[in-house]
């Protein structure tokens, strides 16, 4: 061994977190070796998990996010929003920030479902609207409706809320690292963050990221192979899976090798340009006029159902509930929210690497309102297109909504419609991969800072590790799922999202904690007391509103 590899290897073994990552690393592995010793053991697992979990707790799902929609934007407007991250300036310009925020963030998912989700809920509306009838003009509305609600303002907060979380006390506070589980630094003590409590938030960390982030590539990876076999008539199997997997992860491994500045930047900056180039082109070929009507009208109409559709359970098979809106909700909308709760320790953790010397409110501000001004025209845009040409015959997506072909194939056969439409699906098929190398390269960084106890630059071995394991993790999940069915892949983003919803909720409750008693109670004034007795007593002498009343008598 060469004095370089030594010093890599030293490197390593002094900077990981030895609990965290045996722990992180023995969870993920396992499942791994699980699922070439029985696949279908592991396959059942993994459904019957996601049955318990969504009947248990699908309700907490929906009202802890939209309680952190809410805080977020009272953070934007309030007086806590002043607050400073740490006391340098911001690293990178407001456009850098924001493009990596986003492409790291979720837009792997934007990608995969910009062109298909709004066909589902145009052939079945939400039972929340049980007025409109699938298929109909009326339908049209309601499924761009429903798609920008999935993706606009939730999605977002729950990373947003774990990236202001993490990044303001490790910024603010002396002896915080940048880890998961610093974002509960109020609750447990800063003292702690070395104990039991905080070992197994960090753990479940690295799982989560793990499940969750190879949910996400393994959509994308779906998308990738589909788009090979319907274009150039290139079909793979299981090896081609895997083939196709392994060069995309040495693709995004030598970006993260690269580091934030010459990798991750770069790269999301490309990213963003051509997203808009292609969101743009798409408006101007299809149908313009009819877009901005409709998009006019779902964006209001998600802002005025925001609440109700917020909190819609169908109220599920007790009482006079109705089960079947129950299902199409757990489907929906809780798979929506777990999958994003599952991304939330590395977007939280990513996001909140890139935010030092920025105002809250500035990176809720980006988290939740620039990043929906990005996302609500690609949905609008490329989802409106397919809604309308499905609708007016233009195109046929009723395989795609029978489930008789899988949801990634949907951009192909809306882009085939096009003027020039090889241009545009290799435009997207670029697009997909270069979002799936981003959203991976940042989630293995992120991985990496978890398992060195917060270290900002890990070690090249440690990054190289979590992202083999990350591509080895997304081809299982295809393989499982199969290159039609998104099945598999929805549920294990449940799987590990859903624990992940309490620690954003008391990431949540840490800060208002904190800034409530370090900046001034925002509600109530400083000396009220919630519980119990002031401690105090009413002076013996007259008081008036600025304090003891002087008498006249000398």
């Amino acid at each position: 061994m060469s004095g370089a590899e030594k010093g890599m290897v030293d490197e390593f073994l002094e900077e990981i977190d030895t609990t965290v990552f045996l722990f992180g690393a023995l969870l993920t592995v396992g499942v791994i070796a699980a699922f070439f010793i029985s696949p279908s053991t592991v396959e059942s697992g993994i459904s019957t998990l996601n049955d318990q979990l969504l009947g248990a707790f699908n309700w907490a799902l929906l009202l802890i996010v939209f309680l952190i929609v809410v805080f977020l934007l009272f953070l934007i407007i309030g007086p806590w929003g002043r607050i400073k991250m740490g006391d340098e300036d911001p690293e990178y310009s407001f456009l850098s920030f924001f493009a990596m925020l986003y492409s790291a963030g979720f837009a792997a998912g934007v990608v995969f479902w910009g062109p298909t989700e709004a066909l589902f809920y145009y052939d079945s509306p939400s039972p929340l609207f049980g007025g409109v009838e699938g298929g109909s003009a009326a339908a049209m509305t309601v499924a761009v409706q429903q798609t920008l609600f999935h993706w606009a303002l939730p999605q977002l907060a729950v990373f947003t809320i774990m990236g202001i979380a993490i990044g303001y006390f490790a910024y603010n506070y002396e002896n915080v690292p940048l880890r998961v589980s610093s974002a509960l630094t109020p609750i447990i003590g800063a003292e702690n963050l070395d104990g039991p409590f905080a070992k197994v938030v960090d753990i479940l960390a690295v799982f989560a990221t793990i499940g969750g982030v190879a949910t996400s590539l393994g959509f994308i990876g779906s998308q990738f192979i589909t788009g090979l076999d319907y274009q150039w008539g290139i079909s793979m199997g299981n090896i081609g899976i895997l083939l196709v997997v392994t060069f995309m992860t040495l693709l995004f491994t030598t970006s993260m090798v690269l580091g934030v500045d010459k990798g991750i930047r770069r790269l999301s900056n490309f990213n963003m340009v051509l997203f808009v180039v292609l969101m743009f082109a798409t408006f101007i070929v299809g149908p313009t006029l009819f877009l901005i009507l409709l998009g006019t009208q779902a964006v209001g109409g998600m802002v005025g159902d925001f609440v109700s559709m917020s909190l819609f359970t169908g109220a599920g098979a007790f009482g006079a509930g109705n089960p079947e809106a129950t299902e199409w909700m757990n489907a929906w909308t809780v798979f929506y929210w777990a999958w994003a709760l599952s991304w939330s320790p590395f977007a939280g953790l990513f996001i909140a690497r890139i935010s030092k010397g920025r105002t809250v409110r500035e990176v809720a501000f980006t988290g939740i309102v620039a990043t929906s001004a990005a996302t609500i025209p690609w949905f609008t845009f490329i989802g409106g297109t397919s809604v309308w040409a499905q609708h007016n015959g233009v195109a046929d997506f009723s395989a795609v909504m029978a489930g008789e072909a899988g949801a990634e194939i949907s951009g192909f056969i809306l882009f085939e419609t096009f003027p020039m439409g090889s241009l545009f699906m290799l435009a997207f098929m670029i697009l997909v991969t270069t979002f799936f190398v981003t959203s991976a390269d940042s989630s293995t960084l992120a991985v990496s800072m978890m398992t060195t106890g917060g270290k900002a630059r890990p070690s090249t071995i440690n990054r190289i590790f979590w992202g083999v394991v990350l591509g080895m993790t997304a081809a299982i999940l295809m393989i499982l799922g199969g290159t039609g069915s998104a099945n598999t892949l929805q549920q294990a983003a449940i799987i590990t999202g859903t624990p992940f919803a309490f620690v954003c909720f008391l990431s949540m409750l840490a800060l208002i904690k904190d800034f409530g008693s370090e900046y001034g109670r925002v509600l109530l004034q400083d000396e009220t007391v919630l519980v119990g007795s002031s401690g105090q007593t009413e002076p013996e002498s007259p008081t008036g509103p600025s304090g003891p009343v002087e008498s006249d008598d000398d």
